[in-house]
């Protein structure tokens, strides 16, 4: 098994010479790198509470098993919407609760850990925060899952090291996610990496899944690529989905609408289901 080099003789903790040790991250009760995919669906942005409900039923029914929902927005343009916040959280609790589906939201700073926290069953670091070491700090001392994102500029191993922040600091509960790289192709938002992908399962024993809807931008290729993934090792997605993505309050373009997700759903699990994932 390939291992990864540091500047040091630190031992990591996110790598195993073992390829049959790989680590199960438990939320609630569902395994995340058991072998089995495991389906996060659910908008870009709670706007609502029978949006967000609607939905939930919605990619409940047609097989997720966790909700996504984001309460806090990082945007790349100040005058776009931001996300709901505090109010956001209370909709996806209550949705939550309602549906049976544990939920993961983003967390994009230290003064928010604990409001997130109380909120949500795992926490989503995503790519603008993949190396915010005061958040990775705090964050590697909570006791909750973290889902972390992988910048799109980053390299596999700073991806790995940004999440030893979060090991070394005691919290094992830590799920890597693929979510693009940038490229110079104009029609793609990111370019979806799978060898980086299989790279970091081969050097980590943390689960890794991956986000069709942020690697490409585009609705038209989720299915493509979500195959892709789960061929590719992936221990499951990560996708958009909105009732009416034409009038989304954030990447509408890349969010499938129910439809378009229960077919998906057929596809992957019915037509072509992938009861065993390779081990790295």
């Amino acid at each position: 098994m390939h291992t990864l080099t540091v500047e040091t003789d630190t031992t990591l903790r996110g790598t195993s010479t073992n390829a049959n040790r790989r680590s199960i991250v438990r939320i609630g009760t569902v395994e995340i790198g058991n072998g089995q995919p495991v389906i996060m669906a659910g908008p870009c942005s709670v706007e609502s509470y029978e949006q967000t409900l609607a939905t939930a039923e919605e990619v409940k029914s047609a097989g997720a098993v966790i909700l996504r929902g984001g309460a806090y927005k990082p945007r790349t343009s100040p005058y776009d919407f931001q996300g709901l916040g505090v109010e956001a959280l209370q909709i996806l609790t209550r949705v939550s609760e309602e549906t049976a589906l544990p939920v993961v939201s983003e967390i994009l700073s230290t003064d928010d850990i604990e409001v997130v926290a109380e909120h949500v069953d795992m926490l989503q670091v995503g790519a603008r925060n993949m190396q915010n070491f005061a958040l990775l700090r705090r964050l590697g001392q909570l006791r909750k899952p973290i889902l972390l994102k992988r910048n799109p500029a980053a390299t596999v191993k700073e991806w790995l090291l940004a999440a030893e922040y979060l090991l070394a600091g005691g919290n094992s509960q830590v799920v890597l996610c693929e979510r693009g790289i940038r490229s110079y192709d104009p029609e793609l938002r990111n370019t979806l990496d799978l060898a980086g992908m299989a790279l970091a399962r081969q050097l980590s024993h943390l689960p890794v899944i991956a986000d069709p809807s942020h690697a490409t931008g585009r609705r038209d290729l989720i299915p493509a690529m979500s195959r892709a993934a789960l061929a590719a090792g992936a221990d499951g997605l990560i996708i958009e989905v909105h009732p009416d993505p034409a009038n989304a309050l954030s990447d509408g373009k890349q969010s499938l609408d129910f439809p378009e997700f229960r077919s998906l759903m057929d596809m992957l699990f019915t037509r072509a289901p992938y009861s065993t994932l390779p081990s790295a």
